[in-house]
């Protein structure tokens, strides 16, 4: 998966609309292979990440958990704590 996907349910505040056509763009750059299509695949590039991103937000509005919301900055504070961990040499700069 791309690294930069992040999950998007269950967070309060809910996930905005700019969050998951964000994640919808890195998925269709790695499925695609490609960062910025040409003019000849413009349109089906955006179509899909337009696709992929109401899809989405179906999804998410669908979804139900017991669990309680997370807090976006608590899993920020992971996110930093797990790259740290993994990368010792970056988190000394």
């Amino acid at each position: 998966m791309c690294r930069n996907i992040r999950p998007l349910h269950n967070f309060a505040p809910e996930a905005t609309s700019q969050e998951v056509h964000d994640a919808a763009l890195q998925y269709v750059r790695k499925v695609s292979g490609m960062t910025k299509p040409s003019q000849a695949n413009t349109e089906a590039f955006d179509r899909a990440v337009a696709e992929i991103s109401h899809v989405t937000e179906h999804l998410l509005a669908e979804l139900v958990t017991s669990a309680p919301p997370k807090d976006r900055e608590v899993e920020r504070e992971k996110a930093r704590a797990r790259t740290a961990k993994r990368f010792p040499e970056t988190a000394a700069s």
